[in-house]
């Protein structure tokens, strides 16, 4: 009875850890390491073991980091079960489909410009995602325990991350022993308008959680809230637009029902244009309102009286390139949202080429941002960027809102833990080297890990 730690591992990205019990291997999680093209290589390196086997997988959520994987794992062998909850499934083919295309994308770029080397070839394509997606078995349940082998069962406990999240027990019985292991995946923080709580079980030996935020607290939503507001409000008096590098899954829909809410109480502008511009994120939106036995009560309440919370008096949904292009004619009064949240890829990139320039526009930033991403790079007070080629200077007003974190802070995280009962050991991942270690000296638990990739730890 073992587990091996194959991202994630002091770096916040990249989730894969394996379980090796009763003569089965179970992988959680299969993610992309994020935060640079650099990363390229590290992607499409060898997993640590062999895939075909592995003999189920299961996923924790649909972020990239944690699904993004999956359909390499397919092309290089794997075809056993993937289990997920249903939100989750529909929200990794989503993500997987559209990953696979950016690959192709890149690979053709590549190959346009006559660049040698193994970024010609993408990571895997739209058939490999398509095969994934073909894997996915059971839904889970939350609270309702899976038999996966004989004294291997696994039991999904809402993370409250985003729509679908979990986290997973599992409860492992080997040669007359038994231990039960609890994989946090990515928490979600209390009290969102969107999710339920994240609440574990209360029996567990083994914690694998999280650290993303371990060394630090949230602005209270509230005022990360009011704050929001006043950015939005002071660029439409200056005449400018917003861009919001926006996350498609949960921050796009969390940021589109407090765009409405403030709409409704007169906050902001009731007939300020909102652009949602991203496919991604307008599929997942649709994806929310199938999933809604999953939402706050509130939330399914207003659905069940046929009011949208996601919807605003002139909100717009860009899907097509030429739409988005057209946005760029736009030099104010707008909110334009687009991906990716972390300014990698996709159209904010060009969004920015065309109003970071601006001294009357405004780029908020309201998620995580990676060492070495455009986000990061501008937060930290770059004066110019370069985009598509081109040196930007920045004249806009960049404001980072980190309220709207979709991850538990430190006294969340500390909050969770403390109700998984009295496990002996933790395993402390996702999270760079200074959170870990500033998050593991506040914890009172006997055994404390913050493992490296490819470690290896007998449970």
């Amino acid at each position: 009875m073992k587990i091996s730690f194959h991202g994630a591992a002091r770096e916040v990205t990249g989730s894969c850890h394996l379980i090796e019990c009763g003569g089965k291997k179970i992988l959680v999680d299969c993610g992309m390491f994020q935060g640079g093209h650099e990363l390229h290589d590290d992607n499409a390196a060898e997993f640590g073991f062999n895939p075909k086997d592995i003999d189920v997988v299961l996923l924790t959520h649909a972020h990239l980091d944690h699904c993004g994987r999956l359909p390499l794992l397919v092309k290089r062998g794997f075809d056993g079960e993937i289990i997920a909850t249903s939100a989750t499934r529909d929200l990794a083919r989503l993500v997987m489909m559209d990953s696979a295309h950016l690959h192709e994308e890149e690979a053709r770029r590549h190959h346009r410009h006559g660049e040698r080397g193994g970024h010609n070839e993408p990571l895997y394509d739209t058939m490999d995602a398509l095969d994934a997606v073909d894997l996915f078995g059971r839904n889970a349940a939350y609270r309702q325990p899976i038999h996966l082998f004989p004294g291997i069962t696994a039991t999904y406990f809402d993370a409250g991350h985003i729509l679908g999240s979990a986290s997973i027990r599992l409860e492992l019985s080997e040669n007359g022993r038994r231990k039960v292991v609890l994989f946090s995946g990515d928490l979600g923080p209390q009290e969102r308008p969107l999710l339920n709580n994240p609440v574990p079980p209360d029996d567990v030996d083994v914690v694998i959680m999280e650290t993303t935020y371990g060394d630090r607290d949230h602005r209270s939503l509230e005022a990360s809230v009011e704050e929001f507001y006043d950015a939005v409000n002071a660029a439409d008096a200056r005449g400018g637009n917003v861009i919001i590098p926006t996350f498609a899954l949960e921050r796009a829909q969390e940021l589109l029902w407090f765009l409405r809410d403030g709409m409704t109480k007169g906050r902001i502008r009731r007939s300020m244009a909102v652009f949602l511009d991203s496919p991604m994120a307008i599929s997942a939106t649709r994806i929310f309102k199938r999933h809604q036995d999953v939402m706050r009560p509130e939330l399914r309440d207003q659905f069940r009286a046929g009011k949208d919370p996601f919807d605003l008096p002139e909100l717009h949904f860009t899907r097509e390139a030429q739409d988005s292009m057209a946005l760029n004619r736009i030099r104010s009064g707008a909110v334009i949202m687009a991906g990716s949240g972390m300014c990698t890829g996709g159209r904010v990139r060009h969004h920015l080429r065309h109003n970071l320039s601006q001294a009357d526009c405004s780029v908020i930033f309201v998620g995580y941002a990676a060492e070495g991403t455009l986000a990061r790079i501008i937060i930290d007070g770059a004066k110019e960027v370069k985009l598509f080629g081109e040196m930007i200077p920045v004249r806009a007003q960049i404001h980072t809102i980190n309220g709207f974190s979709a991850h538990a802070d430190a006294d969340d995280l500390r909050h969770w833990l403390g109700q998984t009962g009295t496990p002996e050991r933790v395993f402390l991942v996702h999270g760079e080297a200074r959170a870990m270690k500033a998050f593991a000296e506040t914890l009172d638990v006997p055994e404390i890990e913050m493992p490296t990739v490819g470690q290896s730890f007998d449970l």
